[in-house]
């Protein structure tokens, strides 16, 4: 089965549109992190984001990133 470049051209562009809307959401839900002094950088933010679309219930992560900072501030 062959393919049409106009075919390839227009899944790059969708595909490129994609990747575009979803670092502008992320770079979004960073600004709004920073203003909620989350204390995530974007690396961790990511993971979190990628966690909750794989189907971890969001309250859960929540407080499971709690926790883990309880116990990092209790061992300084």
């Amino acid at each position: 089965m062959a393919t049409s470049s106009a075919g390839l051209s227009s899944a790059h562009a969708t595909t490129r549109d994609a990747v575009s809307s979803a670092q502008q959401t992320l770079d979004i839900l960073y600004e709004m992190s920073e203003l909620l002094n989350t204390q995530l950088d974007k690396e961790t933010l990511t993971t979190c984001v990628r966690m909750i679309e794989s189907g971890v219930n969001p309250e859960a992560l929540a407080a499971v990133i709690q926790e883990l900072r309880r116990e990092h501030a209790g061992r300084r």
